[in-house]
């Protein structure tokens, strides 16, 4: 078993990466992963970890392997935000951590997950560490592209291009890793879009195939304003349904945790001073771990809806390309049959620019209104 077996369709990136393993002049001290969502860039940074721990260059199957994939490795650090931006507090202690030497492993090795969530300020801070690391660390950055990370920070670290996986090989994975059946698992991969994680998600949950039913179904039912302002609605819905289900479990267990380790009582009616500081401390970190949450659910729910809008374009032109969304062809041809190329094109430009929007901060609801009302189909 080898380290790298969780690493689908990066053939040209595993190459470079098993070479800086085994050859000490090809090891670059800073790395950046860039490729599109799902296509794998925190699983290679894992990977990449561990075969430099691994004795054997990774063998998949030592303690220096699991416990650096897993992110329990003493050397190996995970850095990840549930905010916003990654803040200035938070890159200054990985600046100290940096210039440690290793405790138990031959690297200091740190993995920033969002590195296109450095601001300028927390960057900047990160820079000098960076550009000049100490001889036995190395850092893996991953972004979705060059364009997300500060020209300072990327001019300094050397560049891995991902690509997305092809549908076959996601497929694949879900059967070996997941035991999802061979149909369920091409169906689920050609509907993410070839994103390992919501891949998996859609093979094995039902709840996620139903919801990602319902956003699809938005491209033919926007007919006039009352449609439109509807559909807007819906999408909140959906993502507020995802956020709840994903984060409530979790935000339940972090408060009844918290008041353990204060050792206060959690049926009191009212909490002491400092315990009362902190549950409000970990409410907001919580509200803005729900605001990226739920941004994230929509931009996801806005890729699907911009992939029925392609599928249709594609039966418009008969290039012959392979469907996303085979198991909706008749809304596709639906689409396909009312609406020209320049029409659709618009359609998907139009969804462009609210993610765009949502990612600049503007509230969701208003962007999606905004969205659907162009897209309403035509008369």
């Amino acid at each position: 078993m080898s380290v790298w077996r969780d690493v689908v369709g990066q053939e040209p990136a595993l190459a470079v990466l098993q070479r800086a393993v085994t050859d000490p002049a090809a090891l670059t001290q800073t790395w950046l992963f860039t490729g599109p969502p799902g296509s794998g860039r925190s699983i290679v940074a894992r990977a990449f970890a561990a075969a430099l721990e691994c004795p054997d260059g990774g063998c998949g199957d030592c303690h220096e392997c699991r416990t650096a994939y897993d992110g329990t490795h003493a050397d190996v650090d995970l850095v990840s935000t549930e905010g916003l931006f990654i803040n200035v507090k938070q890159t200054r202690s990985l600046v100290e951590l940096a210039a440690r030497r290793p405790s138990v492993g031959r690297w200091r090795v740190i993995i920033i997950e969002d590195a296109d969530r450095l601001n300028d300020h927390s960057g900047n801070a990160l820079l000098k560490a960076v550009e000049e690391p100490t001889s036995r660390t190395v850092w893996m950055l991953c972004a979705p592209s060059l364009e997300d990370v500060l020209v300072t920070i990327r001019s300094r670290a050397r560049h891995v291009r991902l690509r997305t996986p092809p549908p076959e090989a996601v497929a694949e994975l879900l059967v070996r890793r997941d035991g999802v059946d061979p149909s369920v698992a091409i169906n689920a991969a050609r509907a993410a879009q070839s994103h390992v994680g919501f891949a998996r998600r859609l093979a094995t949950d039902e709840g996620a195939r139903i919801r990602r039913r319902d956003t699809l179904r938005l491209a033919t039912s926007i007919h006039g304003v009352g449609d439109a302002v509807d559909a807007a609605a819906d999408l909140v819905k959906i993502a507020d349904e995802e956020k709840e289900r994903s984060l409530d479990d979790r935000n339940r267990a972090e408060t009844q945790r918290l008041l353990e380790t204060l050792g206060a009582d959690p049926g009191a009616r009212t909490q002491p001073p400092h315990v009362r500081a902190q549950l409000n401390a970990l409410e907001k970190e919580q509200r803005t771990r729900a605001t990226r949450v739920g941004r994230d659910v929509i931009d996801r729910a806005l890729t699907d809806l911009t992939s029925m809008y392609r599928d249709a374009l594609v039966r418009h032109t008969g290039s012959g390309r392979p469907l996303v969304n085979e198991d909706h062809v008749a809304a596709v041809d639906h689409l396909a049959a009312i609406m020209t190329s320049e029409q659709l094109l618009g359609c998907m430009e139009t969804i462009g620019v609210a993610r765009e929007r949502i990612d600049a901060n503007v509230a969701p609801l208003l962007a999606l209104e905004a969205m659907a009302l162009d897209l309403r189909l035509p008369r």
